[in-house]
């Protein structure tokens, strides 16, 4: 499980460390000026002379180092060698930055060098005379030992059979956190025993750095550069993401929401439930002209995690996941269509959405993306006060219900069925939908095996969907409760947008749209 909605510490070391890189990114300063104000930043967050978190404060104060780094753009140092914790930042300091690989960091030093997978026996184990556990284990690696159950780690295979036995729940399976938290299996342990990323595999979910109890996996950010533009007066996009729905408490209307990104630096804020309409159309013709007379079934693409999964997992139904574009990448080709000056940052609940902005065909489009969590900490550095927000009556350019239904699990294939249903209320169309990438795997193995033939099916990376996603600081569960108030809300029909949205194969047929 992860840990959104409670304030661990990791959390607030996370938040802090956007808050003080936002601070120093708003000051404006340059050369030597920044390298100060970057090196005092550790001291900041962790003041002090003995160390409260780990053994000793020069190892806290290390990983700060490291988290800021990050949040700034820029790789982690090797640990086998002398390397300033300003080097690099001089590049860093601009508006046009995009994120250089890997996205997702392991920082050496901080990984607890958990075990990957073990079966033990605990200190409950009664010592019972049924010993269930001995006689289901496959392997023979139980034993009794002076009284009570021992396992033998060397003939042991983790079935979790003795697991699930025990009357006493006195034999515990645990992993590795943030290798049962990865569906790509890309998580292992280096010669050291610290976590360790497979690149070739990882999709950039960011499953791993919500789940690991000691803040030791992190991705990089783009709150520095995004500052830089404000600060050279470019006109900012605000893209915000549905998903926002329940991660700022303070800010409970979109009227709220849109001021406060204006004190931020915004010019406007857009819903990208509106892109979420264009994508629905979209899919609805290309499942009607893909299904079954091309393909034997369709996937949606709206999820960058899982498009990328299947592609890397499944090579073969690679032709199966829909070539439309994602919401966000259909809202910021619309306001640069309008506004060929804008500059576009999406702002959502994903660390995926940073890799999808940096590929070649999509870095003109999107030129920012921020967390919520990161919104959080610019919003904090820029010492809003949320009680003195006009409550208003402006609406964000809004969507339909069923584009804001995009943020959570099988709402992407809802409301395109919804939408071939609107053109042909006599057709029948299946879907099935799943979320995390394990359950994605599963689902395209039954694909691959012909159980979903003529079906669209819908893969979420996340738990819950967006709603679930890393770059979110809510409860999902609760999340989901507001958000489907949220959806609730919405108009069924927009006449304005229903308009714009029949244009769309126009739009893309538009070489200023490409």
């Amino acid at each position: 499980m992860s840990f959104r909605g409670i304030n661990t510490t990791v959390i607030q070391i996370r938040r802090a460390v956007f808050t003080e890189v936002a601070r120093m990114a708003y000051a404006n300063v340059k050369g030597e000026q920044a390298n100060h104000m970057m090196r005092k930043i550790p001291y900041t967050i962790i003041p002090g002379e003995e160390g409260k978190l780990r053994k000793d404060i020069f190892l806290e104060r290390a990983i700060v180092e490291e988290r800021v780094r990050l949040a700034i753009g820029l790789p982690t140092r090797r640990m086998d060698e002398h390397n300033s914790v300003v080097s690099g930042l001089e590049d860093a300091n601009i508006a046009d930055k995009y994120y250089d690989p890997p996205l997702i960091n392991v920082i050496k030093f901080a990984c607890n060098r958990c075990p990957e997978k073990m079966v033990k026996v605990s200190d409950l184990c009664q010592g019972c005379l049924a010993h269930p556990c001995m006689e289901v284990c496959p392997k023979g690696a139980i034993v009794w030992e002076s009284g009570r159950s021992t396992i033998d780690q060397d003939k042991c295979i983790k079935c979790g059979r003795c697991v699930d036995v025990c009357p006493y729940h006195a034999i515990v399976k645990t992993e590795r956190p943030c290798s049962s938290a990865c569906g790509m299996g890309a998580i292992h342990s280096d010669a050291l025993g610290r976590a360790e990323i497979d690149y070739s595999r990882c999709v950039s979910c960011g499953q791993c750095l919500v789940n690991c109890p000691f803040g030791a996996i992190a991705d990089k950010g783009q709150i520095y550069q995004l500052i830089q533009s404000f600060n050279r007066g470019d006109r900012v996009y605000a893209l915000v993401a549905p998903a926002f729905v329940n991660q700022f408490p303070a800010l409970n209307t979109t009227p709220k929401l849109r001021a406060a990104l204006a004190q931020v630096g915004f010019c406007e804020t857009v819903e990208v439930a509106i892109g979420a309409d264009l994508c629905t159309v979209d899919e609805a013709h290309d499942f009607l002209e893909e299904v079954p007379s091309k393909l034997n079934f369709m996937a949606t693409s709206c999820c960058p995690a899982w498009s990328m999964m299947a592609k890397t997992l499944f090579p073969d139904m690679a032709k199966n996941i829909s070539m439309t574009m994602t919401p966000m990448v259909f809202t910021a080709r619309m306001i640069k269509a309008a506004d060929p000056e804008a500059r576009i940052c999406f702002i959502g609940p994903c660390a995926a959405k940073k890799l999808e902005a940096s590929r070649r065909h999509v870095r003109s489009d999107v030129d920012f993306v921020l967390t919520f969590e990161e919104l959080a900490g610019v919003m904090e550095a820029r010492d809003i006060d949320f009680t003195s927000l006009p409550e208003g009556e402006e609406e964000l350019h809004y969507g339909s219900a069923a584009g804001r239904g995009f943020a959570q699990s099988g709402g992407v294939a809802k409301a395109v069925a919804d939408k071939i249903h609107e053109w042909y209320p006599d057709k029948e169309v299946k879907i099935a939908s799943a979320q995390s990438l394990a359950d994605c795997k599963k689902m395209l193995m039954m694909a691959k095996a012909g159980k979903y033939n003529g079906y669209l099916l819908e893969g979420m990376g996340c738990p819950g969907g967006c709603i679930g996603g890393a770059g979110t600081i809510a409860d999902p569960t609760r999340t989901a409760v507001q958000l489907n108030k949220y959806v609730a809300s919405a108009p069924f029909t927009d006449p304005e947008q229903s308009a714009f949205i029949s244009n769309i194969h126009l739009l893309k047929d538009d070489p200023n749209f490409e």
